[in-house]
């Protein structure tokens, strides 16, 4: 019987509004959030605009490429080999993620919808996967930058004289 007699009186408090108590704490919270808060809009944030970074992750700089570097200049050959292992790295995971994104749409949609709802998905990944195989593709598992450098020269030449690689070669000379 006692406790119907407090839960009529918790229900009457609480339609009310606040207690005192609770108004007290609300004005001590605003009296220390005030200043704060102004010191945080006045101070802080013109700051963080000043010096907005959108990166989350580490930013190298670009080194000179090897094509860039002196013969003798064993350095910048360094340098430009650290780089290239560095976009190697990143253009693995760039193809990591869209054959993730592709098992994933053909997973979700099946075989059957695949085709219909996947193409853009699948072009992306075979872009990826030529692009990355232009690059880095028939090098071997030691690769270094002076390998892809050869590799790039040697594929242009061949362009220029030939057309594009996989069209096969020009019958008839082309003057340039």
């Amino acid at each position: 019987m006692g406790h119907d007699g407090d839960e009529g009186h918790e229900a009457g408090h609480g339609a009310s509004g606040p207690g005192t108590f609770e108004r007290f704490l609300n004005k001590v919270g605003a009296i220390v959030d005030a200043p704060v808060t102004a010191f945080r809009e006045l101070v802080v944030d013109p700051m963080h605009s000043k010096n907005k970074s959108y990166y989350y992750h580490r930013r190298y700089r670009r080194v000179p490429t090897i094509d860039e570097c002196h013969v003798n200049d064993p350095l910048c050959k360094f340098e430009a080999q650290e780089q290239f292992r560095r976009d190697k790295k990143v253009d693995d995971e760039i193809l990591i993620i869209l054959r993730q994104r592709r098992l994933e749409c053909e997973h979700y949609h099946g075989r059957t919808d695949a085709e219909k709802y996947c193409k853009k998905v699948k072009e992306d990944y075979l872009t990826g996967e030529a692009n990355w195989f232009t690059k880095y593709g028939d090098i071997g598992p030691r690769q270094d930058v002076i390998q892809a450098y050869m590799k790039q020269k040697h594929r242009l030449l061949w362009e220029r004289r030939h057309g594009p690689v996989g069209t096969g070669m020009r019958t008839e000379a082309v003057e340039h």
